[in-house]
């Protein structure tokens, strides 16, 4: 009878300790939520003072941010190196392989390359980073494109069953759609330069 109430009394002390710890993940997750949130409110603010403060500003403003592009992935590392991972690793899928593309053929095309594959062949992704559009592209079809940890722009044309969202951070390898048919077209861009699918790779 003592053993057994000792048992009840320790697993009471187990649950206790479990329950601390639940709350405490819930605060600090709620705590970095805040800290983003306001990050961004004081972002968004000093924009705005920016922007009002003279016409030229306002002129600068607008000729950067529509006809540039951002770099995500340097403004995540900045971000990291301050005040740490911008969403906490909790969970996180695995990767079913790696590797890189498997094709039959392989061609030049518009900006990039044309990839002749296995009909609806799992398209991952060649390298950690961003994803800063998903939907049509002229010559492309459904197009999802991932700014690069290296900086580099890779453009997945002829997408379906898109497993990824706008703003996404993947993994490299990470599973980003299949391919409709066989055909897959990639664009690779760094530097304002396209590079050839091998020369990215090596």
């Amino acid at each position: 009878m003592i053993i057994m109430d000792e048992l009840v009394l320790n697993f009471k002390k187990k649950r206790r300790n479990y329950n601390g710890t639940k709350k405490t993940i819930k605060k600090n997750k709620k705590n970095i939520y805040i800290t983003q949130i306001l990050l961004g409110i004081i972002l968004f603010l000093v924009s705005i003072i920016y922007i009002k403060s003279s016409d030229k500003n306002l002129l600068l403003y607008k000729e950067y941010v529509f006809t540039e592009s951002l770099p995500f992935t340097k403004i995540k590392n900045i971000y990291e190196n301050m005040f740490g991972e911008v969403i906490p690793k909790g969970n996180q899928d695995k990767t079913v392989f790696s590797g890189s593309l498997v094709y039959k053929n392989i061609e030049d095309y518009l900006d990039g390359e044309k990839l002749t594959v296995s009909p609806n062949s799992l398209v991952t992704n060649l390298n950690g980073g961003i994803v800063v559009y998903i939907g049509e592209k002229e010559g492309y079809g459904n197009t999802v494109i991932v700014q690069g940890n290296d900086g580099a722009d890779i453009w997945y044309g002829n997408i379906a069953n898109v497993n990824v969202k706008l703003y996404d951070y993947i993994e490299k390898d990470t599973t980003i759609g299949e391919t409709i048919d066989d055909i897959l077209y990639l664009v690779i861009k760094k530097n304002n330069e396209y590079l050839k699918y091998e020369e990215y790779k090596n």
